[in-house]
């Protein structure tokens, strides 16, 4: 069976290039008919809470990318502690006692010197009595796992066949000093007993993936297949990350902005598939194809997502607006008759609130000077509410016979006169939703 997981941390709220992450691996499962496991990794306290961590489930159910199992890290420390003396046993696990600026120093001695900045593994050399002496001196210091030297390979879902001399990474620390258990190490465990047969994550943890590799091995599993799609950029090409935190999903719901307009672009951004609006997540789990997107950069605009959330709106059936309509106090026979007249013309669905006002108390009329006097003569032609859908023919019919107007000289004046814009529905249409005459 394949199942996947995304594995976020609750330390800040989900935003654009996590979504991508979540989704890619959300379509996979579901696709195969398997299992979507939300994981929380939550093994830093002081980072770690939970309103962030409910943050996390609310903008998933907003999106409709619900999971089948969730799992804390911090409920698996037992398992992180037995795993990591599985790794002293075999000597596949070191305990070493550079500070910061000590590690610092030596990168920068290794790059002046052209040579990779890699732990040189000097902690392998220390007796227990130097060990002990460093204890005392420092504190408890932090476990790196040994890497053995050897190209790591595997063939990746979206880059390809990768290949990586571990002798050119650092032996990763999966333990602090002051006992957390870094992410590696917690993924590793998790992956294994979740039974993950499928990860999608961005490009810049193929470093990451590499070791991973080796500690699953060295724990006796087999590591599951992996994918490394690319990273978000701006329009321009720029960093994105400097601005994910004003991309987060929560703002880009208080935006307006549709769940599945963005689910739609984000299922297609960066593949060679053209965009398509999907009407359900079925359909985006249908047309989810993973070998269709690439390695190079996306660019991501989120000025897009306005549009596409008012294309989806203008799609959109009366029934799944229905709530929101009711919601505004619009009648129940007039409701569908709303929806349909307005869907159109909003970007959002707090728009609709704007044309309710309108319907219900009027328009403050645009009317240019010279439009003024034919105004005032086709107001007094127009009876009281309710209108019908004949309405709009016959009044300006009327207008045309007492004024001589006629064409845009006779219509753009009575639309702006009568809704207080320049563009719009219908007039046919908006004249039966009119709950007020029209006045200056």
């Amino acid at each position: 069976m394949t199942v996947t997981r995304f594995a976020p941390s609750p330390t800040g709220y989900i935003h654009v290039g996590n979504l991508r992450t979540a989704l890619f691996n959300f379509l996979i499962a579901r696709k195969a008919g398997g299992l979507f496991i939300l994981r929380l990794d939550d093994t830093d306290p002081a980072r770690s809470t939970q309103e962030y961590a409910d943050a996390i489930q609310q903008d998933l159910e907003w999106l409709g990318l619900q999971w089948d199992r969730l799992e804390k890290q911090s409920d698996r420390l037992d398992r992180y502690t037995a795993a990591a003396d599985d790794l002293r046993a075999m000597g596949r696990f070191y305990e070493c006692f550079e500070t910061p600026t000590e590690l610092d120093l030596k990168r920068k001695k290794q790059l002046n010197m052209g040579k990779p900045p890699v732990y040189d593994r000097a902690a392998l050399d220390l007796s227990e009595a130097e060990k002990e002496k460093l204890r005392a001196e420092r504190g408890p210091g932090h476990w790196r796992f040994k890497l053995d030297h050897e190209r790591i390979e595997w063939t990746d879902g979206i880059l390809g066949d990768l290949s990586i001399d571990a002798a050119s990474v650092s032996d990763p620390v999966l333990i602090r000093a002051d006992g957390q258990f870094l992410y590696t190490l917690a993924s590793v465990c998790d992956d294994i007993d979740f039974g993950i047969t499928d990860v999608v994550r961005g490009s810049d943890h193929v470093t990451n993936t590499a070791t991973q590799i080796q500690i699953i091995k060295a724990l006796g599993a087999a590591p599951p297949a992996f994918a490394h799609h690319s990273l978000l950029t701006g329009p321009q090409g720029e960093a994105l990350s400097k601005r994910l935190g004003t991309l987060s999903l929560r703002d880009l719901r208080a935006q307006g902005i549709e769940p599945m307009a963005l689910l739609s672009h984000m299922a297609r951004l960066g593949s060679n598939q053209p965009f398509e609006m999907a009407s359900s997540i079925d359909d985006l789990v249908a047309g989810f194809d993973l070998s269709t997107f690439g390695a190079a950069p996306t660019k991501f605009d989120v000025a897009n997502l306005g549009p596409l959330t008012a294309r989806y709106l203008s799609s959109l059936p009366f029934d799944a607006a229905r709530e929101d309509v009711l919601a505004l106090g619009v009648p129940a026979d007039k409701a569908q008759a709303f929806w349909t007249v307005v869907r159109d013309n909003i970007d959002t669905r707090a728009d609709m609130a704007d044309w309710w006002a309108l319907f219900q108390n009027g328009a403050s009329a645009l009317v240019a000077e010279e439009d003024r006097e034919m105004i005032e003569t086709a107001l007094s032609l127009l009876g009281d509410p309710p209108y019908d859908a004949d309405t709009w023919g016959s009044w300006t019919a009327a207008v045309k016979d007492a004024t001589g107007r006629k064409g845009k000289g006779l219509f753009m004046p009575l639309r702006k006169a009568v809704t207080g814009r320049e563009r719009g529905p219908d007039m046919g249409d908006v004249m039966p939703l009119l709950q007020v005459k029209p006045r200056l």
